[in-house]
């Protein structure tokens, strides 16, 4: 019975070496010149420091321009509030992976409605879809790339 599976994921090393990239450009930027304006990875949150929330405002278009050059879709991240104090602001940027519960029970009911006859399990973080014919796993993947969800979707695992 063929079959593919739902996943987010981001690639963490090309997160990496773009972090590494944007460090290296607020390094040299002339408006950063003796600030105390870093990145920090660890794990899958990006923190940034800076001298003031405009500052972090720049430092964001940095991280987002090198990591669309590096193919790693803006959607995943997800940006907490800032915070102030006297002498530095600071924020986390979250990279998210996997497809939460609550989102995945909702493209579990988007593909339900379309009476297409495919079994849809929620395995965890991914979603596995499963029918009889091939075709009919195609209309799924070209309605899941048509719904509006705020997390890139791929594709993987496809069999017959």
């Amino acid at each position: 019975m063929p079959s593919f599976d739902v996943v987010s994921e981001v690639n963490m090393q090309e997160v990496q070496n773009a972090v590494n990239q944007a460090t290296r450009e607020v390094d040299t930027r002339f408006d950063f010149k003796g600030k105390n304006a870093k990145f920090e990875l660890e794990d899958a949150a990006i923190t940034m420091r800076a001298p003031d929330k405009f500052q972090l405002g720049q430092m964001y278009d940095i991280l987002t321009a090198k990591l669309a050059q590096r193919k790693v879709n803006v959607k995943c991240l997800e940006r907490e509030e800032p915070q102030e104090n006297v002498a530095d602001a600071r924020q986390v940027v979250k990279v998210r992976q996997g497809i939460e519960t609550e989102l995945a029970r909702k493209l579990v009911k988007t593909v339900k409605q379309t009476k297409l006859k495919v079994q849809v399990a929620i395995q965890g973080d991914q979603l596995r879809v499963s029918g009889k014919k091939r075709d009919i796993l195609q209309e799924v993947i070209v309605l899941l790339k048509e719904e509006k969800v705020d997390l890139p979707l791929q594709f993987t695992n496809f069999r017959d």
